[in-house]
């Protein structure tokens, strides 16, 4: 049998092995069953049927193992698997989102070339590598054991894109304006959402890092870090020299910009900020004047015209 017809063989056999799975087995499930918010994909399911006093004389996978992925968009995403008593088996990756055979052992039967097959001997890992990981990306993988009947262990990997957010600044701004009562406090408080893990949070002024113990007093940071990591940047007793760009610069997420500007006395008239909210404008005097004469110039016209 020639390589070709090798490779269209065992598409077929791992096509089968997805469509009509089997139910004598296990480890077997049906893809349609596998949560899509990833919550319960059936793992623990297969442990509790799992006898570890008397493993399979076959191969198995190693489910205390399991674990899902997720990575930000543009990073490397590592899914894996662990296989005991392989044999002579081997161990594909599928995707589930249009069932394509990716790998087969470590060859690849994708012409996607950010996928690469990778197995560790001595660890009994397999891993499916996936370079610059995209929004796109996000699904159901399945790592297969190539045995009678297939077994499959499910890995849900998850793309996303983190989100910076300085509150008072549209989402969709690249930067803003605040405007600030000179001898007032500056709060500017940083969100970023959508974190594979929680981020550190650094500020700075006009290029510079913010110093909190500098001469000025007065300059303090809160961050909460969680699903959503959180940053307020507190400035007391608000100066003219406090004017200028201050940047939240998470520690793995896009940095968020917002201009500040200390504020003497009134409101400067036509003021308006980039972040939706309108200082109020002084009508001019000469405008209301003009509105309280024109009624009286055109009933002048009419009468002049009788």
């Amino acid at each position: 049998m020639d390589e070709k017809m090798l490779k269209s063989a065992t598409v077929i056999f791992v096509f089968v092995s997805l469509v009509i799975p089997s139910s004598t087995s296990p480890f077997s499930y049906d893809w349609a069953e596998l949560d899509p918010e990833g919550e319960n994909n059936h793992i623990d399911i297969h442990r509790e049927k799992f006898d570890r006093d008397h493993p399979p004389t076959g191969p198995y996978f190693d489910y205390d193992y399991f674990r899902n992925e997720t990575v930000m968009v543009g990073d490397t995403a590592y899914l894996k698997c662990r296989v005991h008593n392989i044999g002579n088996k081997t161990v594909s990756w599928v995707r589930h989102l249009d069932i394509n055979l990716l790998t087969v052992g470590t060859t690849m039967y994708t012409s996607d070339p950010r996928f690469q097959s990778m197995h560790d001997a001595d660890t009994e890992e397999w891993t499916l590598k996936l370079k610059n990981a995209q929004l796109k990306d996000t699904g159901y993988f399945e790592c297969q054991i190539s045995s009678t009947p297939p077994r499959g262990y499910p890995v849900l990997l998850s793309v996303v894109e983190p989100i910076t957010q300085i509150l008072g600044v549209r989402e969709g701004d690249l930067t803003g304006e605040i405007f600030i009562n000179m001898g007032s406090t500056i709060n500017l408080t940083c969100i970023v959402r959508n974190l594979p893990e929680p981020s550190s949070i650094h500020w700075t002024h006009n290029g510079a890092e913010i110093s909190y113990d500098s001469p000025r007093g007065g300059v303090s940071v809160i961050t909460e870090k969680g699903d959503i990591t959180t940053s307020y940047l507190l400035i007391q007793r608000a100066r003219s020299t406090d004017t200028g760009e201050y940047k939240c610069i998470p520690s793995n997420a896009h940095p968020k910009t917002v201009h500040v500007h200390i504020l003497k006395g009134e409101h400067p008239e036509a003021m308006q900020s980039h972040a939706g909210l309108s200082i109020k404008q002084k009508q001019p005097k000469a405008t209301i004047h003009s509105l309280l004469l024109y009624p009286i110039l055109i009933l002048a016209q009419v009468i002049s015209g009788r």
